[in-house]
């Protein structure tokens, strides 16, 4: 199938019989991932850590890549083939590192899940002037793919996975100041843009990609319950969004809405896994099942479809080689 998803061709759902109530051990039953590795970042809490747990009790071999390595180890504990190995993604030598370890060890990747991520920080910029959502949530990622794509090209079969978010909703991406250089800093507004990048690249990363047979895909996990993403966020930002009252808590139909940790890790699973994805690429997914396109950024649920541009990819993947240093050598 020689389609791709520029400006949404192929975004709509294809009737995977999953929902959002669907959990990881309803997409993983009757998958075998014996032989396959698996790279999962953030992958020592929350829906990464559920993931690592999936992905292993399938039968791969997980490599964690942690920043606190000793709480990583603690948290992945009793879980069978996982590997633990130091990153930190604000400091590009880290990925730097760490890749060039994986690769010098010969063995191929079969998914590359790009978990790990900050939400709704105060301004910081890393060592290059970046700022910190867009270099956590984004620039990261690319990185992190660039420099292991010889070991995901020799799996010939490899899927890469940019767990991204609705909050993709709250801004494109700004070409003319990423970096809030010359406009005040607005939180949302760098959390929208570094998600919205998370779906230029795997759209633009599987069109350049799949000749190696290599396939990316982007999605929204959903709201969870029980995860540290929030952790920094000020309460009048909650507040703001409509999420709890005056004294933090949050409201019951806020609360009921909420995804457990093993539902919110499905569609990552999910898109690592189903073979229903296997001539389909590029596209954005929810609920384990590819999201429809939507038209209002100011309703939840869908994709928005400056997020799925094919000038905005290809713009992006320019600056993004022109940001890290990395000509990002596909052959």
């Amino acid at each position: 199938m020689g389609h791709n998803n520029y400006q949404g061709a192929l975004q709509k759902p294809i009737g995977s019989g999953f929902n959002a109530a669907s959990t990881t051990n309803d997409v993983i039953k009757g998958i075998d991932l014996t032989g396959k590795i698996a790279i999962v970042t953030g992958g020592n809490t929350g829906i990464g850590l559920e993931t690592v747990r999936t992905l292993a009790a399938a039968g791969a071999t997980v490599i964690v890549p942690a920043r606190d390595v000793t709480k990583a180890k603690r948290n992945l504990a009793g879980i069978p083939r996982v590997e633990l190995e130091t990153m930190d993604l604000i400091a590009p030598e880290s990925i730097d590192a760490f890749a060039k370890k994986f690769v010098a060890s010969g063995r191929p990747l079969h998914l590359l899940i790009h978990n790990a991520g900050i939400m709704w920080v105060p301004l910081r910029r890393d060592s290059r002037g970046v700022e910190s959502q867009l270099a956590t949530n984004y620039l990261a990622q690319f990185q992190l793919t660039a420099r292991l794509w010889p070991a995901l090209v020799a799996a010939r079969g490899a899927r890469v996975i940019n767990v991204s978010s609705d909050g993709h909703r709250f801004a494109p991406f700004h070409f003319d100041d990423p970096n809030f250089l010359h406009r005040d800093y607005e939180t949302l507004q760098g959390y929208g843009q570094s998600k919205t990048a998370s779906n230029l690249f795997a759209l633009e990363l599987d069109y350049r990609g799949k000749s190696s047979q290599v396939r990316a895909y982007s999605l929204h996990p959903g709201s969870i319950h029980g995860t540290e993403l929030g952790r920094e966020a000020p309460i009048e930002l909650f507040q703001q969004m409509g999420f709890c009252d005056a004294d933090g808590n949050l409201f019951p139909e806020i609360v009921a809405s909420l995804k457990t940790i093993s539902q919110g890790a499905a569609t990552t699973v999910w898109c690592a896994t189903s073979s229903m994805l296997n001539d389909i690429g590029g596209v954005y997914c929810e609920d384990s099942d590819v999201a429809e396109l939507s038209t209002d950024a100011s309703q939840s649920g869908g994709v928005q479809l400056y997020s799925l541009d094919e000038a905005n990819a290809k713009r992006l993947w320019e600056l993004s080689e022109t940001l890290t240093g990395i000509q990002f050598q596909m052959t």
